[in-house]
């Protein structure tokens, strides 16, 4: 069994743990590799690496940074089905939804790509008589990312990595032990791209271990993307030790449908939002709050386009359904829909008992949809983070988005309807950070943030677009003042107190 290696000062390098996780195929429920938990030691030895790789790399003017991105870019899309195939083996997305990871991680390279224009500062001439002002912006130190499983290319080499580098920073990335394959050949294509040892690092590690990054001196700022529980400890630990922090956490996201909303069209777009990437994102659509006049027939369309999606290995180009990502989130999906049953929602479409032909041991489940799904139920109110869909009747619009709004997270909402007065209402007043009218997934492209709300996310900044280069750069104002010949005589004291 092969044991994979941590990733520091541009080396592979095996760890002195006696500890390992297994690595799975989801689609076969086959062992691929052993992931090492590396040690304190060690985590505290790539920090000090990446401490010391940032003295250079942040005196390498922007341009010149940005230079080995372009050419990472480039090697992405050179080995774009290598990629791809390594995203649906370890993670079980299917071989579209796998490639649409790696081309976010793409996207995230290309923003970075404009850090020599973002990064630019501001400046005033006279902002006083005789004293001008301008605002750079630097780079900080060393950052860390505490990545999750469920987007191995597009959290850690997309969101996180580029911009951070861009910036003129240097980073440790602690990836997911379930999904570390595709972050660590994505380092080797850094490296040929010609990024200088230990700007990028990568650990494997328990949380234990994690909890280095939060206190450890030389850490400036962690980007953390998870739980809401694990978040909330992050974003309050690491800002007690003067770090800043972007904690991307849990969502619930609703979609509103209105009578007047196209039925087909809005079902497929459901189909697509729910069980996407087998619901194992924090932008999928989980509830359905549709207005009781069209909910049978909205209900039925869903069920019906649910019973055609085909359920298959990741990389078989035809499936349209993967596995879930192990054994373990498997049966804790499944204890979430026999949640729903024992709270009285009505189960109308079952995904426990599928099983694919030749691939009897992966961790599949079909589409799972709960009817009549009230406010007093978990299941229609918790992330399950799964492919199973709830449907809450409403009478009319005002009901609905009172509903969304007593959720407690607030990633993102959505709409479907022909009403512009209500998408309008819906857009001011609903909770969600990230709206779609229309949209299933209103995940915005990378020049804007990923902006969540309320218990979704914590810290200032959020992550991509223009708060992207803010959180991995600090602010400095410089004010100056020359004097003529005439001045220079003049001993008199001057001094400015900021007032014009």
């Amino acid at each position: 069994m092969k044991k994979l290696q941590y990733f520091a000062g541009g080396k592979f390098i095996d760890s002195k743990t006696e500890k390992f996780s297994e690595v799975y195929n989801p689609s076969t429920g086959e062992v691929t590799a052993l992931v090492p938990n590396c040690t304190k030691e060690e985590v505290e030895e790539v920090i000090g690496i990446a401490k010391k790789a940032y003295e250079s790399w942040s005196k390498v003017p922007v341009m010149k940074r940005v230079q080995v991105l372009y050419k990472v870019r480039q090697l992405i899309e050179e080995h774009m089905d290598e990629l791809t195939h390594l995203v649906a083996e370890e993670n079980g997305k299917v071989w579209e939804e796998a490639k649409g990871d790696v081309l976010k991680a793409k996207e995230g390279t290309e923003l970075a790509c404009s850090a020599p224009s973002l990064i630019m500062g501001e400046s005033l001439m006279n902002a006083s008589r005789g004293y001008d002002t301008v605002l750079y912006r630097e780079s900080i130190g060393v950052f860390a990312g505490i990545v999750p499983f469920n987007f191995p290319a597009m959290i850690p080499m997309g969101w996180m990595a580029p911009m951070c580098i861009a910036a003129g920073n240097t980073i440790v990335l602690k990836v997911s032990s379930f999904t570390p394959r595709t972050s660590l050949r994505i380092a080797e294509l850094y490296k040929e791209a010609g990024l200088p040892d230990g700007v990028l690092n990568i650990v494997t590690c328990s949380r234990n271990e994690s909890e280095i990054f939060l206190t450890h001196p030389d850490v400036k700022g962690i980007s953390f993307v998870g739980s809401t529980a694990v978040g909330k400890h992050i974003y309050s630990v690491a800002a007690a030790h003067g770090k800043r922090v972007q904690a991307l956490c849990e969502a619930k996201n609703h979609a509103l449908v209105l009578e007047d909303a196209p039925i087909d069209r809005t079902a497929a777009g459901i189909i697509n939002s729910a069980f996407g990437c087998a619901g194992e994102r924090c932008m999928a659509l989980p509830v359905v709050v549709v207005q009781e006049s069209i909910a049978d027939q909205l209900v039925a369309k869903i069920v019906e386009l649910s019973k055609n999606i085909k359920i298959g290995p990741a990389y078989d180009k035809t499936s349209k359904l993967g596995p879930v990502v192990n054994q373990k989130h498997k049966e804790r999906v499944m204890n979430w829909i026999q949640k729903g049953i024992d709270e009285g929602a009505e189960l109308i479409l079952d995904g426990r008992n599928v099983t694919v032909e030749n691939y009897e041991n992966g961790f599949y489940l079909g589409p799972t949809i709960f009817d009549h799904v009230t406010e007093d139920m978990t299941i229609g109110s918790t992330e399950i983070f799964g492919p199973v869909l709830c449907i809450k009747r409403v009478k009319d619009f005002e009901e609905g988005l009172t509903i969304m709004n007593n959720n407690p997270f607030a990633n993102g909402s959505v709409i479907f309807t022909q009403n512009g007065y209500y998408s309008r209402e819906f857009m001011e007043r609903t909770h969600g950070g990230m709206v779609g009218i229309n949209v299933g997934i209103p995940v915005p492209v990378g020049v804007f943030p990923f902006s969540g709300h309320k218990d979704s996310f914590f810290g200032d900044l959020h992550c991509l677009g223009k708060d992207g280069i803010k959180f991995f750069t600090e602010s400095k104002t410089v004010t100056t003042r020359w004097f003529d010949e005439e001045e220079m005589k003049n001993t008199k004291v001057s001094t400015w107190d900021g007032t014009i």
